[in-house]
């Protein structure tokens, strides 16, 4: 007869997530829970006001080409956003990649959400021979010279923010709701609140009275109270008016009233 094997009853003696990471060392691209929610919170509140839907571009986990003279190197930013180009490519297409020598324009901003396993590539504290590739800090930096670069730890809510200073990364001052980047007309700091229902802190984008870009759901649900509003509001009018009448002995029911 077979005999399966008793339960583990304590529970530490099998690994939890911590241990068993979605993230692969060798393929960084598998992302977990947060690498998906918080580019998508980026991406749906990054609204530059001076620019139409169609004439900019952001993207997370998308392999970003960056030197033509050795076309299969890459990064893959968690998220990025780009100024002054097509929505689409050749304004007719999904992009595949984002190719630098083909786009010709760097992207405005770019963020990267630390986890374990990345932090010394993402700040650049990683060492690297000639014979490999530069690290993210140093193709954000140095070759694609991106503006402005945040990196963001979940685990501690700690976000840094470098801006892009001659010909290296400076620590940029962030204020209290967060930095302003002036060529996209938009801030980004740190949210406390409700988002795919888990509060916590996330990176948003705010305008320049530093109110918090609204997502659609958002944007949504504030018509509809809108819009009950100022349903109330008739029905209260209406309510005061027949009141009104009735004190005057008319019935609103009555005589087509």
């Amino acid at each position: 007869m077979y005999q399966t094997s008793p339960p583990i009853s304590p529970r530490e003696t099998l690994p939890t997530m911590y241990d068993l990471p979605s993230e692969d060392p060798e393929e960084p691209g598998l992302p977990d829970e947060f690498h998906l929610l918080q580019p998508e919170l980026l991406r749906q509140t990054f609204q530059p006001p001076t620019y139409g839907a169609g004439d900019f571009f952001t993207a997370s986990d998308l392999n970003l080409y960056y030197d033509v003279q050795h076309p299969q190197w890459y990064k893959r930013p968690d998220w990025f956003g780009v100024l002054g180009v097509s929505r689409l490519y050749d304004q007719q297409d999904l992009r595949l990649s984002y190719v630098i020598w083909q786009e010709e324009v760097a992207p405005l901003v770019a963020v990267e959400l630390l986890s374990p396993g990345t932090e010394k590539e993402d700040l650049g504290r990683s060492l690297r021979d000639a014979s490999q590739t530069p690290n993210k800090w140093t193709v954000y930096e140095q070759i694609l010279r991106i503006p402005y670069y945040f990196v963001f730890n979940r685990y501690t809510d700690e976000l840094q923010a470098f801006g892009l200073v001659q010909d290296s990364y400076r620590p940029l001052l962030i204020e209290k709701s967060g930095v302003w980047l002036e060529k996209a007309q938009l801030g980004l700091g740190l949210w406390r609140g409700r988002y795919q229902g888990v509060d916590r802190r996330w990176l948003r984008w705010y305008d320049e009275q530093q109110n918090w870009i609204l997502t659609p759901a958002e944007r949504e649900a504030q018509r509809a109270e809108q819009e009950a509003q100022r349903a109330n509001q008739e029905k209260s009018r209406a309510d005061r008016l027949a009141a009104k009448l009735k004190a005057l002995g008319i019935n609103p029911g009555e005589d087509g009233l």
